[in-house]
């Protein structure tokens, strides 16, 4: 490794750590700050802008913006949290259950923020730390990106540039992720549920916040009336889904319903989140006035500048040292193919981003194995993809930062050494499970 490999290295590994310490839409700043010195100073050739990935994402989040200002998010929220109410004793499988099936409809995992104050309302209230739950809750919120059909990742997998060009569909790829990474997910709540710390009244956090009045009361069941055009939003979003789905089902070359496609699956995502949303404004007469001031929307566009930055400066390092990647991965992963998921695990740690993550590795490691000419390997791709999700290793990532705010009774705690919190070993559990399952599912149906 000579000095100049070494500096780059340095100016990514540091680009990102200066974004994380700052933290939010700064890692995004970071990013094309080390994009100007890897390019500008260093002489790197600059990388690809993920235009596509960032596209989609600003029309899903455009659509959800339309269906949180009907009150449609707020509907399915209330659908959530009764049936965590409702089950309270099954909290520790509810909540990740519910995080991970709004994330799966929404494709955004900023939906758990929603739920955070109901898990520890619930599990407050069953007498059981909150920290359990939501440790499983928030990780199996960032998985299931890997398992929705609208989220900004699994579109690019299932495009020319990575899986979809190797002849793999769509409703394939979705068929083998929502099972496998569901299953690690609940696999991994029935660990935690078996072995954790279960009982809150022995915390000693909790003991000490309770003697000093900090923690809330268990507070009372109250749902509110919500306008009818709540529930009608929520219809049209689903069914708008749907098309999505039936659409690119259709132009799938294995299925070939539609052969002479005029609208590819990108665009035609991106085309169908904006009608639905001009659908649900015109038919719930929303003020369009409030789409800027919305949580969603706040959030969509930080995913944005930080995938824009970040991605980024993955690309342009990852490019420029294409050869040595090959290299590399065609004699290491064939041999071991377990270790693309570690990869995209650490990866994903430091690019903060599921989609920037695959978009920056995976193009480069099919064309390393060759996956074209020898498309039986391609099921080590398939089963890997769930460990771009570990974006909870670090404890900076939002809705994770909101779980620890969140809970009163202060079992969800950062420990000093920065990596001892408690989301990270569940959400490497179910990473590991999920990704297993895909090990054995994926050779099986392609």
């Amino acid at each position: 490794m000579d000095l100049h490999l070494i500096l780059e290295i340095i100016v990514l590994l540091g680009a990102i750590f200066l974004g994380v310490r700052l933290g939010g839409m700064a890692i995004g700043y970071t990013g094309g700050l080390g994009v100007v010195v890897l390019t500008l100073c260093l002489g790197l050739k600059a990388g690809q802008i993920p235009w596509d990935v960032i596209l989609i994402i600003m029309s899903v989040i455009a659509c959800i913006t339309a269906l949180q200002v009907s009150r449609g998010l707020d509907y399915l929220v209330q659908v959530a949290e009764k049936i965590l109410r409702s089950n309270p004793k099954y909290i520790n499988y509810l909540a990740p259950t519910v995080t991970y099936f709004l994330t799966i409809l929404a494709g955004t995992g900023h939906t758990a923020f929603s739920m955070i104050p109901v898990i520890v309302e619930v599990a407050k209230g069953q007498k059981i730390r909150p920290a359990v739950p939501l440790s499983i809750a928030v990780p199996a919120s960032q998985i299931a990106i890997t398992a929705s059909p609208v989220s900004a990742a699994v579109v690019f997998m299932a495009g020319d540039l990575a899986l979809g060009g190797l002849g793999i569909s769509y409703p394939l790829l979705l068929a083998i992720w929502i099972p496998t990474s569901f299953l690690g997910c609940m696999v991994t709540a029935f660990i935690v549920s078996k072995f954790a710390k279960l009982d809150l009244e022995k915390d000693p956090v909790y003991i000490k916040r309770v003697a000093n009045g900090e923690v809330k009361p268990v507070a009372e069941v109250s749902y509110e009336e919500l306008p009818k055009q709540a529930k009608t939003s929520v219809l049209i979003f689903i069914l708008g889904v749907l098309a999505v789905v039936l659409y690119a089902t259709a132009i799938s070359p294995s299925v070939g319903l539609i052969e002479n496609v005029k609208l590819p699956r990108d665009g035609a995502i991106m085309s169908f989140m904006l009608t639905i949303a001009a659908i649900i404004v015109l038919v719930c007469k929303i003020d369009v006035s409030k789409l800027y001031s919305t949580s969603t929307f706040k959030s969509g566009m930080n995913a944005c500048v930080c995938v824009l930055g970040v991605a980024w400066l993955g690309d342009t390092f990852v490019s420029n040292h294409v050869d040595a990647i090959k290299t590399f991965s065609s004699s290491v992963i064939e041999q071991y193919p377990g270790l693309l998921a570690v990869i995209l695990f650490f990866a994903s740690a430091l690019l903060y981003s599921q989609a920037a993550t695959a978009k920056a590795i995976i193009p480069t490691v099919i064309a390393a194995l060759a996956l074209k000419e020898n498309p039986d390997l391609a099921y080590i791709v398939v089963a890997s993809f769930p460990a771009v999700s570990a974006l909870f290793v670090l404890p900076t990532y939002p809705t994770l930062l909101g779980a620890v705010q969140m809970d009163d009774t202060g079992s969800t705690r950062i420990g000093q050494y920065i990596f001892n919190h408690p989301f990270l070993v569940p959400g490497a559990l179910a990473i590991a499970f999920s990704v297993a399952f895909g090990f054995i599912v994926a050779p099986v149906f392609l």
